[in-house]
C-alpha cells in the first residue's frame, strides 16, 4: 500500500518535506480489529506537533493521520459490531484501557495508557489501516467522505471545547484562532446558542473575513481588544501569546478553554501576564485533553441533525507535505483533507 511515513522528527522551517512517500505491506487485522480501506484523511495541527517533537510518537517510523474515513475491507474473527463494506471513521482516540478510574467514570480521554491514532499507532495517511472495532464510528449518510473527515477531530474536539466553556445562551463567546475547529465551533454555537454573539480573533485578514461571513459579530487580530468583555473564549492556536491576550478579553468569572495538545516555544509571552488584568476576579483556565468516544458519537449525531458541513480544501495523499506547510504558515480556510486513491 502507499503511505506517507514520518521517519524522523524535524523543524518544518528546515525541512519542508518531513513525510516520505512509501510502499508498505497492507496490515492484517487482529481478532477484534477491522481493516479499513481509507478514502480520505483530514489534516490536523497535531500532525505538526508530532513532526516537530512537541508530542512525539513513541516510536518511528509512524504513519500520521487521525481523521480517517473509509470502507471496511476485512474483519477479525471476533468482530461483532461492524461488517465488511461498512463506512466508518476513526478519530484521535485509538484505544484506552477501559478499566481505570478515568475510563470507568466516562473520562477515557484521561486514561494513563490512552493511545492516539497516527501517533501511538499507524493512522490514515495511507491506503489502509487497522483499528479495534470499538474505536470506529459509523458515518451518517448526510455526509460525504470528504465532509465527514474533519468532523472526527476538528468537529469533535470543538464540540468538547464548547461544552467545557459552560456557556449559556445569550452570553458572549470568543474564538481565538479560526481554522478547522474554530469554524465548526462557530457554526455549532450559532445553532445551539442563537442569542450568543461570537467574537473571533485571528492572525490573517482572510480568516477574519471568513469568520464574519459565517456569522461572527466582530473579528479582529489576536492582540486586539473585543468591543465588549467575553464570558468564555476558546483558544485553538499553537502559541502562548494568544492565551495572554484572551485572558485580557475575559469578563470577571469568565473561562478560557485551551484547545491545544501542545504550545510552541514562545514562553516569553507569559512574562506579559499581569495578575490584576489577566487572572484576578476569578477568571478560569481549562485545558482540553483528547476526546472520548462519546464526544465523537454525540457530535456526529448533532452534525447530521443540523447539517453541519465543514469548509474543506482537498489534497492528494502525495501532497501531504504541501498541505502541512500551508497549515504551518497560516494558509487556512476551513479544513484540509487528503483524498486517497
Amino acid at each position: 500500500m502507499k503511505a506517507m511515513l514520518l521517519r524522523q522528527l524535524c523543524d518544518l522551517k528546515d525541512n519542508q518535506a518531513p513525510l516520505e512517500w512509501a510502499d508498505l505491506p497492507v496490515p492484517e487485522p487482529g481478532d477484534r480489529e477491522i481493516l479499513l480501506k481509507v478514502s480520505v484523511c483530514g489534516i490536523c495541527h497535531t500532525e505538526l506537533d508530532e513532526i516537530e517533537g512537541r508530542t512525539p510518537p513513541p516510536h518511528l517510523p509512524i504513519i500520521p493521520g487521525h481523521q480517517v474515513v473509509g470502507r471496511v475491507e476485512a474483519i477479525g474473527s471476533k468482530v461483532k459490531r461492524i461488517k465488511e463494506g461498512d463506512r466508518v471513521g476513526v478519530a484521535w482516540i485509538f484505544s484506552a484501557c477501559g478499566t481505570c478510574k478515568f475510563c470507568l467514570s466516562g473520562h477515557e480521554n484521561l486514561c494513563p495508557v490512552f493511545e492516539a491514532t497516527g501517533r501511538d499507532a499507524n493512522g490514515g495517511y495511507a491506503q489502509y489501516m487497522t483499528v479495534s472495532e470499538n474505536f470506529a464510528y459509523r458515518i451518517p449518510e448526510a455526509f460525504s467522505d470528504l465532509q465527514a473527515a474533519p468532523l472526527l477531530c476538528a468537529g469533535a474536539i470543538g464540540y468538547r471545547s464548547l461544552r467545557l466553556t459552560g456557556i449559556k445562551d445569550g452570553q458572549r463567546l470568543g474564538l481565538t484562532g479560526f481554522g478547522a475547529s474554530g469554524h465548526l465551533v462557530l457554526k455549532m454555537a450559532k445553532h445551539r446558542y442563537p442569542n450568543t454573539e461570537v467574537f473571533v480573533f485571528a492572525r490573517s485578514a482572510e480568516e477574519r473575513a471568513f469568520a464574519l461571513e459565517l456569522g461572527a459579530v466582530w473579528a479582529g487580530e489576536t492582540v486586539d481588544r473585543a468591543p465588549r468583555k467575553l464570558d468564555s473564549i476558546i483558544d485553538t492556536t499553537p502559541a502562548w501569546q494568544p492565551v495572554v491576550e484572551a485572558l485580557a478579553n475575559l469578563e470577571p468569572g469568565g473561562r478560557l478553554v485551551i484547545n491545544a495538545i501542545r504550545k510552541e516555544d514562545d514562553k516569553q509571552s507569559l512574562l506579559q501576564l499581569d495578575y490584576p488584568q489577566h487572572l484576578w476576579q476569578e477568571k478560569e483556565i481549562k485545558s482540553v485533553a483528547n476526546i472520548t468516544r462519546t464526544d465523537v458519537q454525540e457530535f456526529l449525531s448533532l452534525a447530521a441533525e443540523i447539517n453541519l458541513n465543514p469548509e474543506i480544501q482537498v489534497f492528494a495523499l502525495e501532497q501531504a507535505n504541501e498541505a502541512l506547510i500551508e497549515l504551518k504558515t497560516g494558509r487556512i480556510r476551513g479544513a484540509k483533507v487528503l483524498k486517497i486513491d
